[in-house]
């Protein structure tokens, strides 16, 4: 289990990698758009963060849940990922929001584990808001 969660933060981090510089590429005149029958194996084959990642909570390293995943940026430069973590709250209310870099995330056992993280630490974090 540990095998699949540590390959699954791999292919993450090699797809945001890897977006910078499919980015920069100029599409070539005659080329479709998409991803050809090859690439979509690989694809059918990666990692969902829809479904293994948005909307999933947060444990900090004692099991504790600090927190839920409420959205994944992508820098504009694509370098660098973060994931927006709510934290606190009730139906929406007093609910602090936060960016965390995607590196500071561990998957262990299928549970998203940011380590050294509580409650409080989370809330203390100034607030994300998104650009308008």
């Amino acid at each position: 289990m540990k095998r699949k969660a540590m390959a699954m933060m791999i292919c993450l981090a090699m797809v945001l990698m890897m977006g910078n510089a499919f980015a920069q590429q100029a599409p070539v005149a005659g080329t479709s758009i998409g991803v050809t029958s090859e690439e979509l194996v690989t694809v059918a084959k990666g990692w969902s963060a829809n479904k293994q990642i948005m909307g999933k909570d947060v444990y900090n390293d004692t099991n504790e849940k600090v927190g839920v995943v409420s959205d994944l940026i992508i820098a504009p430069d694509k370098a660098v990922s973060y994931a927006i973590v709510g934290a606190g709250g009730f139906l929406g209310m007093g609910k602090n929001d936060v960016a965390i870099r995607i590196n500071q995330f561990k998957i262990v056992d299928g549970k998203i584990i940011l380590p050294g993280a509580t409650k409080e630490v989370i809330k203390a974090m100034p607030a994300f808001q998104y650009a308008k």
